[in-house]
């Protein structure tokens, strides 16, 4: 049976979500945003798979964070989001913009977050709902216009000439 959390408390959790998120991508040290998570807590992540508790989440964010295009993303802010107390869970709509390429541009992609709500500020779950293809093309859109300001960089390089490659 799930918890019953009321909208106020799920709306406090999800904004502190979003604050800590906020401080991981401007500090780029993502394990607070780890901590947020039970320690049994699962991660789904469509194209990568499920990550069973926090310390398999926290190894898969550093890595997916520290690396292209994860690196370049500057933000990820909810859009919108709505909250459920029936299944503690809150819905929303997460922007992922990519650095400013060199000429004020915004490239960026989107996914649905499902975050189910455990209690006392941590989360139980999170699936990202998403179109990889999507993700892809706005990371190969951000490499061409890089490429041409002359800000590319090596390994946003490496990854157009490789993983890229699949989105041109």
């Amino acid at each position: 049976m799930v918890a019953r959390f009321d909208t106020d408390e799920l709306t406090a959790a999800f904004l502190e979500f979003e604050r800590t998120t906020e401080r991981c991508a401007a500090t780029g040290e993502w394990d607070p945003w780890a901590e947020q998570f039970t320690a049994d807590a699962d991660y789904i992540e469509h194209a990568m798979g499920t990550m069973k508790g926090r310390e398999q989440i926290r190894p898969w964010i550093k890595k997916t964070m520290g690396s292209f295009p994860g690196n370049h993303m500057v933000a990820f802010p909810s859009l919108w989001h709505v909250t459920d107390p029936a299944t503690a869970r809150v819905i929303c709509e997460i922007d992922n913009p990519l650095r400013d390429p060199g000429d004020g541009s915004v490239i960026t992609a989107t996914n649905i977050t499902i975050l189910t709500y455990a209690g006392d500020g941590l989360w139980s779950c999170e699936e990202d709902v998403y179109n990889p293809m999507k993700f892809g093309r706005a990371a190969m859109t951000w490499c061409v216009r890089a490429k041409e300001l002359g800000t590319l960089t090596d390994e946003a390089r490496a990854w157009m000439s490789t993983t890229g490659s699949y989105f041109a």
